[in-house]
């Protein structure tokens, strides 16, 4: 069991073990998980030390990413001390600039969007040298559970009934069939403008949250990019990135579409499915973890959802459980 003051007694313990001197030790934003984040300054720099607590999380897996990305020249924090069996990382300090960030300052957004869009050829060009886990129709299923067992209930009030299930996986197999016949390629799984950083303050775009990588469709992490949860560009902008990004890919994974258009619809299918799975996570994070601030995410990722759903034909007749409101609107 997982016990906090334990947990920063250990902490406490590892970092004096592994600094020389004296320190400071500061909290920084959590993510979606139990891992925890502090940023760490002694005499010689900044640090970033990642609190991963066994059994819950495996730091190995992130350590066996992060090796992957090196090699094919993805910008990634660099390492200074790890502990595996107790799940302590200390790592380079990025600074507080996302591309988030960014967006909320109306910075020029185009040298962020043509260094990301590199960086991502990269990744799927890239041999990871390792087992991935399959993107596929049982696990886009599950992801849509999310949204059946969290959102709904928690959220709208809706209990949905075993029948309403299957009238919604049954209504979204062609979406989710079509997404895993795509071209499978490397996937981040988490690319979006939360997890890319600008290292004091410049370019190359700095990747973190990248240890659920998986293989998967080919427009997957450029949908999480363009339709972020986070973010609301203009459609004209997106489709000129997406269009940059298609003319861009190899010849091979290009000839599995008809043309831009082909990709682009399904691009937004797959940030279809990803907004489903988000919005579950979103309720989940909210009412088993105790974080509501995420409660705030779900209204943006909703209106992406109806404009992909309006954009796809998708009506409420046929989607009903996907039009539903939350309880308090």
């Amino acid at each position: 069991m997982f016990v906090k003051a334990e947990r920063d007694l250990q902490r406490k313990h590892w970092l004096d073990d592994t600094l020389d001197g004296a320190y400071q030790v500061a909290p920084l934003a959590g993510d979606a998980s139990f891992r925890r984040y502090f940023r760490v300054e002694d005499s010689q720099r900044h640090y970033v030390l990642m609190d991963a607590p066994p059994p819950h999380e495996d730091v190995s897996l992130f350590l066996a990413v992060r090796s992957w990305f090196v090699r094919a020249g993805i910008r990634v924090s660099e390492m200074f001390a790890e502990d595996l069996e107790q799940g302590f990382l200390l790592m380079e300090d990025f600074g507080d600039l996302t591309w988030a960030g960014c967006c909320e300052a109306a910075a020029d957004m185009d040298p962020l969007f043509v260094d990301g869009l590199r960086q991502l050829h990269l990744l799927q060009a890239s041999d990871p040298e390792m087992a991935l886990p399959l993107f596929d129709v049982a696990r886009m299923r599950r992801e849509c559970d999310l949204y059946l067992d969290w959102y709904l209930p928690k959220v709208a009030g809706l209990e949905p009934t075993a029948d309403q299930r299957e009238q919604f996986h049954h209504a979204l197999s062609d979406s989710v069939e079509s997404i895993a016949k795509l071209p499978l390629v490397p996937v981040h799984l988490d690319y979006h403008s939360r997890n890319l950083m600008l290292p004091a303050g410049e370019l190359p775009l700095g990747m973190i949250d990248y240890q659920d990588a998986v293989m998967g469709p080919v427009t997957y992490d450029l949908a999480s990019l363009l339709y972020d949860c986070y973010q609301d560009y203009p459609e004209a902008q997106r489709r000129a990135w997406s269009r940059h990004f298609f003319e861009a890919l190899p010849q091979d994974l290009a000839a599995s579409f008809s043309g831009f258009d082909d990709w682009h619809r399904k691009l937004r299918i797959t940030a279809l499915q990803r907004h489903i799975k988000a919005i579950g996570i979103f309720g989940r994070l909210a009412h088993r973890d105790g974080k509501k601030q995420f409660l705030t995410e779900i209204p943006l990722t909703r209106k992406h959802l109806r404009e992909e759903m309006q954009l796809l034909g998708m009506h409420r007749e046929q989607f009903p459980l996907l039009y539903t409101e939350p309880s308090n609107s």
